[in-house]
């Protein structure tokens, strides 16, 4: 049975990269679509060229699916408002947002500028704050509703010279999280996915050395964005009932990701002081800190 039948899917960034295989895959189970993308490079400017929207929706159609195509910005509410309205309009509902869009402009935190910083979190953060807004009270009327959002690894582990993409994203899982705990009671869902593919954003990591050469080529060869579609598909549809949570899609495995709860308590009678807390305290707790490592210091086996 199609996951997807009668339903109506967003998908944002949709002409490329994980975005594109979320939109073929939701239209494969059965959704009618609408193929956000607004074109461009990665950095987010214009790059004058044919919207890859409508390249998908000409898949999608001469595979006998639905699907409309949308040139809109994810990081203007007027966007996004046309988005759902593009969806009603057409399809005459609504049902799941999957919002993979994103650009990157990497940069080590003390070369970044605050144009860099602006148009990540402007994409990224206020993206997804965008349509979500924009959809939210028709998922709460209707009594139905899943949110898909994308946060990264980057974030949830750390990664040189991306403090920009590593703050939005971090920031999504909390809108992610208090979206989920509102809507609990109108069956408003939204869970967040770390995915790890070969798309044309990791592509642009720069490669300084052979043990980044090899990391490069084994996401190449094993990590595919259509393995994260997967993902996101079964949490767009209404046979699933999880929310609030965060995963991490990576080849063929599927990791559920831990949420901030405290580690370690300690507890001083007559207060803490700083020099308490630098002698007695620290010093205690340092077997439960978080070392600084990267991603693949986490992920330390090949993907499956």
């Amino acid at each position: 049975m199609a996951q997807l039948d009668g339903k109506v899917v967003l998908v944002t960034g949709a002409g490329r990269g994980i975005g594109r295989e979320c939109a073929l895959l939701a239209a494969r189970e059965g959704a009618k679509v609408v193929v956000n993308d607004l074109g461009g490079a990665l950095s987010g400017a214009d790059e004058g060229e044919i919207n890859p929207a409508r390249e998908v929706v000409g898949e999608i159609v001469a595979a006998g699916g639905e699907a409309v195509d949308n040139c809109d910005s994810v990081a203007e509410m007027a966007g996004a408002r046309r988005m759902v309205e593009q969806a009603l309009d057409t399809y005459g509902g609504l049902h799941a947002v999957i919002n993979p869009a994103g650009i990157l402009r990497d940069k080590m935190f003390h070369k970044m500028d605050e144009a860099d910083w602006d148009a990540v979190l402007t994409v990224h953060l206020k993206g997804s704050f965008n349509v979500c807004r924009a959809s939210i009270n028709h998922f709460r009327e209707q009594g139905e509703g899943s949110y898909v959002l994308f946060t990264s690894t980057s974030g949830l582990i750390g990664n040189l010279g991306q403090a920009n993409y590593a703050a939005a994203k971090m920031g999504i899982n909390g809108l992610s999280r208090i979206i989920a705990m509102e809507g609990a009671l109108k069956n408003v869902r939204s869970n967040t996915i770390a995915p790890f593919a070969w798309t044309r954003m990791l592509a642009s990591i720069p490669v300084k050395d052979e043990a980044s050469a090899r990391r490069v080529e084994r996401m190449k060869n094993s990590m595919r964005a259509d393995q994260v579609a997967q993902l996101a598909i079964a949490l767009a549809a209404p046979a699933c009932d999880v929310s609030g949570q965060i995963f991490a899609a990576r080849g063929n495995e599927v990791f559920l990701m831990s949420q901030p709860r405290p580690l370690r308590g300690m507890t001083r009678l007559e207060g803490w002081t700083p020099q308490s807390l630098i002698e007695n305290a620290f010093p205690a707790l340092r077997g439960s800190m978080i070392d600084l490592g990267a991603t693949e210091s986490v992920f330390t086996w090949e993907p499956v």
